[in-house]
C-alpha cells in the first residue's frame, strides 16, 4: 500500500501551483522537516519516505486497527490520509458511517472528531456485521464519494487547484 502510493505520487515534485511545495515521494518539504530530514527534498531516500508513510499515516491515526477489520476501508483511509489529512479522511469515514446507520438504529453516532478511537471502532463494527459482505464496497463508496465532493469545491474555491483536479480523480476516488 505504501509502495503504491510511492510509485504514482513519484519522486522530486515542486510545482509552483501546489501549496504544499517541494515534495518527494508525496512528501512534503515541511513534513520530511519535522520528522527529523534535514535535506535538500530532491535526495529524500525512499526509505525515509516508507518510515514517515507508516508512522504518520498508518500508525498514529490507528488506520492499522481498521485494516483488522476492513482492508479496504482502511487502504481508503491512508491514501486520502496522504492527500488531505488523516482528520479530513477519519472524518470521512465517521460521516459515512453515521449517515449510513438508519437514524442511529442500528448503532449510535459518532463524534467526527476526526480520529479513530473505541467509538469509531465499535460503530465500523457494527455496521460490518449488520451490513455483511458487502457493507465494506458501500462504506467505501460513501467515503470516495465525500472525497470526490471536495476535490471539486477545492477546485472551485482555487481556481489554481484545476491543474490537479484529474489526476485526483483518475488517481484517489475508486483506485487500489
Amino acid at each position: 500500500m505504501i509502495d503504491a502510493v510511492i510509485d504514482r505520487e513519484g519522486g522530486y515534485v515542486n510545482h509552483s501551483a501546489d501549496r504544499g511545495g517541494a515534495t518527494c515521494w508525496g512528501i512534503t518539504e515541511a513534513v520530511a522537516h519535522a520528522q527529523g530530514y534535514g535535506g535538500d527534498m530532491r535526495g529524500l531516500p525512499r526509505e525515509e519516505a516508507v518510515s514517515i508513510y507508516r508512522r504518520l499515516y498508518w500508525q498514529r491515526p490507528a488506520y492499522d486497527r481498521v485494516a483488522h477489520r476492513a482492508p479496504a476501508v482502511a487502504a481508503e483511509l491512508f491514501d486520502t490520509g496522504v492527500n488531505m489529512g488523516t482528520g479530513t479522511a477519519t472524518g470521512f469515514l465517521q460521516r459515512a458511517l453515521n449517515a449510513l446507520n438508519r437514524s442511529a438504529r442500528d448503532y449510535p453516532d459518532v463524534a467526527v472528531d476526526r480520529e479513530v478511537g473505541p467509538r469509531t471502532l465499535a460503530a465500523l463494527d457494527a455496521f460490518l456485521r449488520v451490513r455483511g459482505a458487502g457493507g465494506e464496497t458501500v462504506l467505501l463508496r460513501a467515503m470516495e464519494a465525500l472525497q470526490g465532493e471536495r476535490y471539486i469545491a477545492l477546485a472551485e474555491r482555487r481556481p489554481s487547484q484545476e491543474a490537479f483536479l484529474y489526476g485526483w480523480l483518475a488517481n484517489r476516488i475508486g483506485s487500489d
